[in-house]
């Protein structure tokens, strides 16, 4: 797998003329993420536009309920035919396990993956302290969230890039990390407040980078894409 196909492009845009636009001006991007805000809007025909051009679809809905209800979620999204799908570690035990069995049951081979949210990127330490009200440091809250989606059979989550070193030597290497919060130095934060560079989240054992604005929102966004990528290869 080159270091493009490893850059997953989230489409974080309303409507699905947009994403298309989008889609279209960078042909060279092979894996793309839908969010809530465009699953909301479009429905399903965005993914089966990306599906008929051939590109890796991240469905990133966050799933975050009871078991039988996201149990029922995977099965119905297990028809998209999707490469990645996303539910809260905080869902629980009993609901991990049974959301990854829902999704294998129906779609068996063919099923998502199904990745674990550990902790989203825009909370820092001072927010799971203060505001989430949790007595434990960030890095061992974020391993925890990851074991526990392990131990539930699940194949991999979702991770800051300061927590992928850590998360990469207690789960293994086949355990899948997904890391958004990675912005090239040259491009601002934003609203990520544990954020690394791409070449830097893939030496601490990232198997896939969330870049968004950096792409999407520059003047140039395929002479941006490429950039990082030859960043990454340098």
């Amino acid at each position: 797998m080159s270091v493009c196909d490893r850059i997953i492009v989230p489409l974080d845009v309303p409507t699905q003329t947009d994403a298309l636009t989008l889609i279209d001006a960078l042909p060279e991007v092979s894996f793309w993420k839908v969010g809530l805000e465009l699953f909301v809007s479009s429905g399903p025909s965005i993914l089966s536009e990306l599906k008929t051009r051939q590109k890796r679809i991240f469905l990133d809905l966050k799933f975050h309920d009871i078991p039988n209800t996201v149990a029922g979620a995977c099965r119905s999204a297990a028809q998209y035919q999707v490469d990645l799908l996303t539910i809260h570690a905080t869902c629980g035990r009993r609901a991990l396990k049974d959301a990854h069995t829902a999704l294998v049951e129906t779609a068996g081979e063919q099923a998502p993956k199904l990745i674990a949210i550990t902790l989203l990127t825009s909370l820092n330490s001072r927010d799971l302290a203060f505001d989430l009200k949790i007595p434990v440091e960030l890095p061992e809250y974020a391993l925890q969230m990851a074991l526990l989606a392990k131990e539930s059979g699940l194949p991999g989550a979702v991770c800051s890039p300061h927590e992928a070193a850590q998360l990469r030597s207690v789960c293994g290497s086949e355990f899948l990390l997904v890391c958004p919060g990675v912005r090239p130095a040259w491009s601002e934060a934003g609203d990520q407040r544990r954020a690394m560079t791409p070449g830097e989240a893939i030496k601490a054992g990232a198997d896939y980078l969330v870049i968004g604005r950096p792409i999407t929102a520059s003047e140039d966004p395929g002479a941006a894409f490429q950039r990082i990528c030859e960043e990454i290869e340098g």
